[in-house]
């Protein structure tokens, strides 16, 4: 079992690393799953996703992990019980997703990821301040993943990558996302740090009009009707829940974690530690 978290409330990029874990595990030879709270969802009760499962009954985050992975991905509230439903598709490795704080589930790799720039903010505990649990945690977990910003020493380097955009609908095809360099696009994201996916676009050359929402957003076609033909551009994690409804103008933009050399090497020895002391 690996369990991916954060200490801080808010988006990390948990969800970009769970991705990365689950197919670099599969290129070493495991046989990965995904077990999700299915934040957002609107079903109860354990399951397994197919092909056709709807985030909004699903959850955003799990249904995107499975469109990017093809990897058996389980969802409930009783995380541990989801996770069996795993073993019986032949998973021999699970990553939980947002899972660090969820202490019925055992562990066999802690991974803290860390954003880069906001860090702990003020160091305090929920209300007074962003942190889940105490900064003292982190000498505990095997990995400290620093998304963005600068690495501290001991943390994995990681960074987002966008290189391209899709459209949600249509016959056109995927163009680099420096296509829209000078353009002016509305820019969606309901997720945890919309900042970043804003200051990304900026960063390529967008004169962007931001339109944040919140976590796990539902979103209804009246909040992109935004009035002109201007095209607009989303993160994956909200394409999902957009796309039954989606125009022709409208693009998402996945984004690749891209993490240190040797740490998906590293996370694949601890597993397969794991597993022989269990023999």
């Amino acid at each position: 079992m690996v369990v991916v978290g954060n200490l801080t409330a808010g988006g990390t990029g948990k969800t970009p690393l769970t991705i990365a874990l689950a197919q670099g595990l599969r290129a070493r030879g495991f046989s990965p799953g995904v077990v999700s709270r299915g934040y957002g969802g609107s079903r109860r009760g354990n399951r397994l996703l197919d092909d056709g499962s709807d985030p909004r009954e699903e959850g955003d985050e799990p249904c995107l992990i499975r469109a990017r992975t093809g990897v058996p991905v389980a969802v409930g509230r009783d995380r541990p019980a989801a996770a069996r439903l795993l073993l019986t598709q032949g998973v021999d490795a699970v990553i939980a997703d947002d899972g660090l704080q969820h202490y019925r589930l055992a562990r066999d790799v802690e991974i803290c990821v860390i954003d880069g720039d906001r860090r702990f903010g003020n160091g305090r505990l929920l209300p007074a301040g962003p942190l889940r649990e105490p900064p003292a945690r982190l000498a505990t977990v095997d990995f400290r993943v620093c998304n963005g910003g600068s690495a501290a020493p001991g943390e994995v380097a990681m960074t987002l990558e966008a290189r391209y955009v899709e459209p949600l609908v249509g016959a056109e095809r995927p163009r680099p996302l420096a296509a829209f360099a000078g353009q002016r696009v509305h820019a969606v994201a309901g997720i945890g740090n919309p900042g970043r996916f804003f200051a990304g676009l900026r960063a390529a050359g967008i004169e962007v009009i931001a339109h944040p929402f919140p976590d796990h957003h539902a979103f209804a076609p009246a909040d992109l009707a935004f009035g002109d033909a201007l095209p607009v551009l989303m993160t994956e994690k909200d394409a999902v829940k957009c796309r039954p409804f989606a125009a022709p103008r409208w693009w998402s933009l996945p984004v690749d974690a891209k993490l240190a050399p040797g740490f998906l090497d590293a996370v694949a020895e601890r597993l397969r530690e794991a597993s022989r002391r269990r023999r």
